[in-house]
Order: C-alpha cells, then sequence, then structure tokens
C-alpha cells in the first residue's frame, strides 16, 4: 500500500477561525497528524459561526455542523490554556518532536504566550513555523484586528474592482480570502519541508490576508504600478468610447442607478443582525468596512468611535439581543455618525477595531502598509528600466524567494536550452530548416 504523501509529518495548529485551519486541513487531508489547540473554555470560535451550529449567524441553519467539517476535517482537538504557564509547557513540549508548527495569533498575543518563532527555533532548531497575519509583520497597522471581510476584500481593493460603479459592493463571502491565504501558506510549508530535507534546517513562513488580495489582484496591481492608475478609475475616465451625450448619459443613469440601489443597500443593511459588522459611507464618498463579529467586546469601543458613550447602557442596545431586536435603528444610528467625517478623519479612530477602509488600486500601492511590508520590489527591466513588481505572497526566512530575471522573450531561451540538453549547433539548425523551433 503507498502511503500518504505527508504521512510521519506532526503539525501543531495554535489557530481558529479560518485561514490557518483551512492550511493545516490540506496537509491533514494529505496524511500529517495536525493536534488543533483549542481555547480551553471556548473551543475555536469558528464552531460558533455557523447558523444552527451553536447559536452563529451565518449560513444556512442546520443540525449538521457543515462549516466546521468543512475547515477542521482530518485534525484531533486539544483544549490548552496557553495563558497557564502549565498550557505552554504542554505546547513547548509537543512543539520539541513536531515538524510544524502553525498559528493566526496576533503577534502581541504571539509574544504574550511566548510563541514568537525565535523561542520555538531554540526548542527544535528544524521546526517550520508558519503563520498568517491580517496587515502583515510590520508597519503602523501589524496589530490591527484584521479579517477577511475587512482586510482581505475591503483594504486590498477587491470589493473595489468588482464594484460597478453606481451599484452597491459585492457581498463578500466567509473565509473567501481566507482560504487562498491557507493554501499560500501550505505551499510554503511544502516548500520548507523540501527545503529542510536538502539543507537540514527549518525556518519561519508566512503570509497575509493583506497581502492575498494584491495577490488575488495581480493583473490589476500590476497595470497600477506600471501606470499609475486604478483600472475602474480608468475605464470610468477614458476606456468608454462615447460621444459626450452618451457620456452625460451614463452618467446620469449612475446617479439614478446609485439612488436606487442605495435604498435597496439600506434594506439589507439594516436587517442584518450585527450592525458592527457592516459597511458605512464617510462625508466625502469613502467607505469602511467593520467585521466585528465579538459584538459584545466591541460594543463599548463602537459607541466612543461615535461620540455615543451614552447608548452603551441604552435598554434598546445593552445586549447582544437588545442590538439584534433593534438592528434597524441602530444601523441608522452608525450611518448618520459615520457620514459626519472623512475617512482620512476616521482612520486614525478605527485602529483597535476589525475595520478597514475600501481602497481603489492607487489607494492601495501607496498604503503605508503596504510599503512598511515590502510587498512590491524595485526591480530594472532590461527593456524598460526601473520599476515596481509584486513580492512573492509567500514570506521564508532562510530560503526566499527571488527575481533573478524578467519575463522571457518569445523564444529567447531555446538555443540555450536544446545546447544544455546535449544538441549541437547543427542539430539547431536542422531544427529551424524542419521547422520545430522558430528563426
Amino acid at each position: 500500500m503507498i502511503s500518504m504523501a505527508l504521512e510521519g509529518i506532526k503539525v501543531i495548529d495554535v489557530s481558529q477561525v479560518a485561514a490557518v485551519p483551512m492550511c493545516a486541513r490540506h496537509l491533514a487531508d494529505f496524511g500529517a497528524d495536525v493536534l488543533h489547540i483549542e481555547n480551553a473554555a471556548t473551543g475555536d470560535s469558528w464552531r460558533n459561526l455557523q447558523a444552527g451550529a451553536g447559536g452563529g449567524p451565518a449560513g444556512i441553519p442546520s443540525d449538521i455542523p457543515y462549516n466546521w467539517e468543512a475547515f477542521n476535517r482530518n485534525k484531533r482537538s486539544v483544549a490548552i490554556d496557553l495563558s497557564r504557564e502549565g498550557g505552554r509547557k504542554i505546547i513547548y513540549r509537543m512543539v520539541e518532536k513536531a515538524d510544524v508548527f502553525l498559528t493566526n495569533l496576533r503577534l502581541i498575543e504571539r509574544k504574550k504566550f511566548g510563541l514568537e518563532y525565535e523561542t520555538l527555533n531554540t526548542l527544535n532548531p528544524r521546526l517550520i513555523y508558519g503563520s498568517v497575519t491580517g496587515h502583515g509583520r510590520h508597519g503602523p497597522d501589524k496589530d490591527m484586528p484584521a479579517y477577511d471581510t475587512t482586510v482581505f476584500w475591503a483594504r486590498s481593493g477587491v470589493s473595489h474592482l468588482l464594484t460597478i460603479p453606481g451599484m452597491s459592493g459585492p457581498n463578500s463571502r466567509p473565509a473567501f480570502g481566507d482560504n487562498v491565504a491557507g493554501l499560500g501558506l501550505a505551499f510554503g510549508v511544502m516548500a520548507a519541508l523540501f527545503a529542510r530535507d536538502r539543507l537540514g534546517v527549518g525556518q519561519e513562513i508566512d503570509t497575509s490576508l493583506f497581502f492575498t488580495g494584491l495577490y488575488q489582484l495581480t493583473f490589476d496591481v500590476a497595470a497600477a504600478l506600471a501606470t499609475g492608475r486604478d483600472e475602474m478609475e480608468y475605464r470610468l475616465e477614458e476606456a468608454f468610447e462615447g460621444t459626450e451625450e452618451e457620456r452625460e448619459q451614463r452618467d446620469v443613469l449612475i446617479r439614478e442607478s446609485r439612488t436606487a440601489i442605495k435604498r435597496l443597500a439600506d434594506f439589507y443593511r439594516e436587517r442584518l443582525p450585527n450592525p458592527m459588522a457592516n459597511t458605512y459611507e464617510t462625508w466625502d464618498g469613502k467607505w469602511i468596512r467593520f467585521n466585528a463579529l465579538q459584538a459584545d467586546r466591541y460594543w463599548a469601543k463602537f459607541c466612543k468611535l461615535i461620540g455615543r458613550e451614552e447608548l452603551e447602557k441604552d435598554f434598546r442596545f445593552a445586549t447582544l439581543e437588545a442590538r439584534e431586536e433593534n438592528r434597524k435603528e441602530l444601523y441608522h444610528i452608525f450611518q448618520e455618525a459615520f457620514l459626519t467625517r472623512s475617512l482620512e478623519e476616521w482612520r486614525p479612530l478605527i485602529l483597535d477595531l476589525p475595520a478597514s477602509p475600501v481602497q481603489n488600486l492607487v489607494e492601495v500601492i501607496n498604503d503605508p502598509q503596504v510599503r512598511a511590508n515590502n510587498f512590491f520590489l524595485p526591480y530594472d527591466h532590461p527593456t524598460y528600466g526601473p520599476m515596481e513588481i509584486m513580492a512573492s505572497p509567500v514570506n521564508m526566512s532562510k530560503t526566499p524567494a527571488t527575481i533573478r530575471m524578467a519575463a522571457p522573450e518569445f523564444s529567447q531561451h531555446t538555443e540555450e536550452v536544446l545546447l544544455e540538453e546535449g544538441y549541437s549547433w547543427e542539430d539547431i539548425e536542422r531544427f529551424k530548416e524542419e521547422g520545430v523551433i522558430p528563426y
């Protein structure tokens, strides 16, 4: 019987929700022994997201926990309290015999629990340490709360580019970006395991939800870097080849559709059970996406954010159940509040909340967080000169990806490769005459 590809590989998975658990699931599917470490009191919060399974708000209600099964099959669950020294000692003992350690704890939490790469590397130098962050490991927002909905969709430009002018933004789907980040991290783990077999050392690997969004928009991001323009704005300004009358007609239709769609969007948004997981417009026509799934944790902060501290104890909103019952009224309170300031005025006030601005690609490529994490690299192209190109979304501490050459010209290396394969110049000339290769 053929053994599984990752049989004998031991994985310690200290994560919850979606991106890293999906990475761990991929490894488990191919035979790795994945130990999913859950909070000793509450378990993985992903267990309680699905409607009908733990009282969650998302998806179609069902007695079958399909969401949990989809992300956590083939794993073993171990409940440990990482806040206690005894719990950390258990993890350390596991790490000594593990091949891979995975986490999506925030950087400040890794330090708090003694689970940074530097600490675990001293216990096991052959350990592959993989992680997903929200905004990257560096920069002013590295510790900001992050979700797929806020960072992958809104901040990276995905929402912007999937929104037709005049229409409401797209309806993001749970873990849509998380799954891509998890797959990317799994690729990094596999590359690191291969490198360990050759070089004998482990290393740290990471990716982020923010960079994953940019990666999914590679075509459009490359265009923005090359031209300094946003695809959607370009289409509106220049790509529409029409008469002045047709342009005016288009603009009228856009205004009319915005008015109608705003009413429809409000109809749906005011009925969402959690007004703190919603999208709000600022006075300058920009948008902020919030995703405070842990509603009680953020309720007081939201009240303070909009300058309405008295709402915290208001009987209409003081509990999770009350806020859901009066969600329409609360939605409009928030809506009116966010219209009082510009996006730039709101930005410094939302740093400790799971929130992101909805950005276009010009804003994305100039985002300080993007620049702090070197998502783009300078490259001196042999034909086009100095330019910027996107880096690899998977960072590896000891065997990093590099940019060694430009994309090839047509048939640029045909003769070179044939010579490497042992063919002579006479053979190559004959191939040209026969039409096997181009002249």
